[in-house]
């Protein structure tokens, strides 16, 4: 069974719905690229799906420490490269509860770095990742 299907919309967007559960994801070429940016664009989502994969695995870790991360926040920035057009870095920026101790800092950080789209993702795509606890 596929995971995703999808269909083009015209003007440059899709439209994917994740078979499972039904939720569609639009997509819209950006603005610097022939699109009206009213959405996602592919390569977006390739930036959130880094962000949302090593939250989910810190969660998982989180779970299983007993610590509670429903606070944190990020906040993704994507760096594109001209010739050939790609994406050239990923900025992923974690805010994350000051009560952590230094030892349960380590295992989340590490947790977030070795998730599967960060481990997944061309070994020339930058990753940044920053953690800031306050």
């Amino acid at each position: 069974m596929p995971t995703a299907t999808a269909h083009y919309a015209g003007h440059l967007r899709t439209e994917a719905t994740h078979v499972a559960s039904g939720n569609t994801i639009l997509t819209d070429a950006p603005v610097d690229n022939h699109g009206r940016g009213e959405a996602f664009s592919p390569t977006d989502l390739v930036g959130a799906a880094l962000g949302s994969c090593m939250m989910t695995i810190m969660g998982i870790v989180a779970e299983r420490h007993q610590l509670d991360l429903t606070a944190v926040r990020w906040d993704v920035t994507k760096h594109m490269l001209a010739e050939p057009r790609r994406i050239g870095q990923l900025d992923v920026h974690f805010q994350m509860p000051a009560s952590l101790t230094d030892k349960e800092r380590a295992v989340l950080e590490n947790a977030a770095r070795t998730c599967p789209v960060a481990l997944s993702l061309n070994p020339e795509i930058k990753q940044q990742v920053q953690f800031t606890y306050a």
